[in-house]
């Protein structure tokens, strides 16, 4: 008797402990058969969506809608019966294939604390939870324990393996974390999906997407379509997002790609009668174009593409394409145009190197050319997508490397944006504590490691922040600085201070040639170009009824981290005005002309050919270094060769005269080197039209 006692004590406290399994049946539900036929109808209908997800996710493809709608129906039953092992299983497959994968853990949790015997599939499920959770070890046991049990998988095996490589990656990693703060940017996020950011080279303007409420009719499964937002960095704070104005966002979903490296186009992919095609848009003031298809060669009738990316010289567009009869998802390709004058695209071509068996994800080329980050469900991941950075030499692209931890976890961690000077990037990802499924974080990169100088150092720097522990067992990824100036501004009138749409030319002084030709935007007259390190440039602007404006920049080698931002007021064509030609070069001290002078002065060549009215005032301005009277003849020199250069280029001497200022006339301070540069000038006035 008291053996039977105690027996029974052990099976209630066996059902205490691991709680009872409740099955939809007419003998647990006798005063409620009408709820358990509700329950049980929703769990059948929800049943023919999930096989739809299962069947995709098996084949390497998108499950589309099918999960989310499975969901709608199988938490109705939830809130009827929350304790069946089998519905509270399949809440957590369609929440782990979802970009609410947290949210799957107490689920398979508690299905297999309820009957682990529920479903041939619950180890292997049972197993994604422990290794979201980030318990590696329990999850290899459980996708053996799967292996063991279930033989009947054994086309499912490539899963199976791939997970618990993962697992075993991810366990070691831990351990040894890159040099890098992520962190979630609220600014941006909401309680839906966030996510595709691009950022603008110099950080200061982002773009990317989200399916928030915006205004349009929910689709059948509840959510709203994706449109496409943007927001601008001020004193450290994010702006509110705005959804982009003019033609860009539609009813469909609008999923923003990339952004070319001057802001004015952007790369997205939408669903077009049931095939993703890659777009294209334009900046035209304030208004984002209504997108066009890109050429066959990269949007084609028989497959879907999607994620695109521009090279860092605009010959080239990087993207996904899912073939036709292909069970490995969607593969790296890229398609290149024979001319940018008739935009004349060749053949796509895979790149076998950066593909896996697995699919590969969202693209982003660094404005060197050097580096191609790839999100990629493949080798060597955690778990979901991992960012994985190719490196390009001599024309081909490496094996991927995983980007480590903290970038990457267990979860989907996709796209990569970066600033020009590699110490910041954007991504996306629905790691735990986020504000809804995926969420926009800031990736701040430390550069290699310094010698500690005290050791309050390291706890200070804990202090400030406090890293999400997670890394890669990987050879760690080195994010080298590139070494690049963003020269970024707006063009205005002098007088009125508002926009004005001039074109402007970047030349090389040392060669003459021109590398860049772009047009400021017509509505803000903004810009922002990427200039490499190494050379001295010579910027004009040119607007049409004013007169043009150069800048010159000496880059030296090997720097980076350089923002110029300049607002360049542009005078009109009338007489009084004044312009400093600061491409204009001498040898120290003399009055030779040097051979880089030669395109600014033909710019002015050509200002006196194209208004045959004007006639001018050469002059030339020294600091106040040595004597007044040298300064004055030495001033006084240049400004006639200038004129004798012009009058040998066909302009009338008549329309020019020649005057010598010395250092009578600042326009900075000679108290500093850079204001005694300033004073150093050669000037024209126009004194008659």
């Amino acid at each position: 008797m008291k053996r039977i006692f105690i027996t029974g004590l052990l099976s209630l406290l066996i059902t205490s402990v691991y709680g009872q399994n409740v099955e939809f049946k007419s003998a647990n539900f006798k005063d409620d058969k009408d709820g358990l036929k509700k329950a049980t109808d929703n769990i059948k209908s929800g049943d023919e969506f999930f096989e739809l997800g299962n069947e995709a996710i098996f084949q390497v493809q998108s499950p589309g809608l099918n999960y989310e709608l499975a969901l709608n129906h199988y938490l109705k039953a939830q809130e009827f019966n929350p304790n069946n092992a089998l519905l509270n299983f399949k809440i957590g497959v369609c929440y782990a294939n979802s970009p609410y994968a947290n949210k799957c853990i107490p689920y398979l949790y508690k299905a297999n604390e309820l009957d682990p015997s529920c479903d041939h599939f619950m180890n292997f499920y049972y197993g994604v939870a422990l290794q979201l959770d980030e318990k590696f070890d329990e999850a290899v046991k459980a996708y053996e324990a799967f292996e063991s049990e279930y033989r009947k998988a054994d086309n499912f095996n490539k899963f199976v393996s791939k997970r618990k490589r993962e697992c075993r990656d991810a366990s070691g990693a831990i351990q040894d974390p890159i040099r890098a703060w992520v962190d979630n940017v609220p600014a941006l996020n909401s309680e839906y999906n966030d996510y595709a950011p691009s950022i603008s080279t110099d950080g200061a303007e982002i773009i990317y997407t989200s399916d928030r409420p915006n205004g349009h009719t929910p689709n059948k499964a509840g959510s709203y379509d994706k449109d496409i937002y943007s927001s601008s960095i001020s004193e450290r704070k994010w702006s509110a997002p705005q959804q982009l104005k003019g033609g860009v966002n539609t009813t469909s979903d609008d999923v923003s790609n990339n952004l070319s490296y001057d802001g004015t186009k952007m790369l997205l992919h939408r669903e077009v009668d049931g095939q993703y095609d890659i777009f294209e848009s334009s900046l035209n003031g304030y208004n984002w174009t209504s997108p066009t298809t890109m050429p066959f060669q990269i949007s084609s009738k028989r497959a879907n593409e999607r994620f695109a990316a521009y090279s860092e010289d605009g010959w080239s567009i990087y993207f996904n394409r899912d073939n036709e009869n292909r069970s490995n998802g969607f593969d790296v390709m890229y398609s290149s145009m024979q001319s940018k004058v008739q935009k004349n695209y060749m053949a796509a071509q895979m790149i076998s190197t950066v593909n896996s068996k697995f699919n590969e994800g969202p693209i982003y080329i660094t404005i060197d050319g050097e580096k191609m980050y790839i999100a990629s469900q493949g080798e060597g991941s955690y778990g979901g997508y991992d960012i994985f950075v190719s490196e390009r030499s001599q024309g081909t692209w490496g094996k991927p490397k995983n980007m480590g931890y903290p970038i990457n976890t267990p979860y989907d961690d996709f796209f990569f944006s970066s600033t020009a000077n590699g110490k910041y990037a954007y991504i996306a990802s629905n790691r735990k504590g986020g504000q809804g499924g995926y969420d926009i974080y800031k990736v701040t990169f430390w550069g290699p490691p310094k010698a500690p100088v005290m050791a309050s150092e390291d706890y200070l720097l804990a202090s400030i922040v406090n890293p999400m522990k997670d890394n890669s067992i990987e050879s760690t990824v080195e994010v080298k600085k590139k070494s690049f100036t963003v020269f970024k501004g707006k063009t205005i009138d002098h007088m009125t201070k508002k926009p004005v749409e001039a074109e402007i030319e970047i030349t090389d002084n040392a060669t003459g040639k021109t590398i860049e030709t772009f047009t400021t935007n017509s509505a803000t007259g903004k810009f922002i170009i990427t200039l490499a390190s190494g050379k001295n440039y010579g910027i004009a602007v040119k607007a049409e009824g004013y007169l043009f404006h150069s800048e010159n920049f000496d880059i030296p080698e090997g720097s980076a981290d350089n923002l110029v931002n300049k607002v360049i007021e542009l005078k009109n064509i009338a007489v009084g005005s004044k312009i400093a030609l600061r491409n204009v070069f001498f040898d120290t001290g003399k009055s030779t002309l040097r051979p880089e002078s030669n395109t600014e002065l033909d710019r002015l060549v050509k200002l006196l050919k194209d208004v045959p009215s004007l006639k001018i005032e050469i002059s030339g301005h020294t600091d106040n270094t040595g004597s007044a009277s040298l300064n004055a003849t030495l001033s006084q020199d240049r400004a006639e060769v200038v004129v004798k250069y012009l009058v040998s280029k066909g302009i009338a001497g008549s329309r020019m005269t020649a005057k010598g200022y010395g250092s009578s006339k600042p326009v900075a301070s000679n108290n500093t080197a850079s204001g005694r540069q300033e004073n150093r000038r050669t000037e024209f006035e126009i004194k008659a039209n």
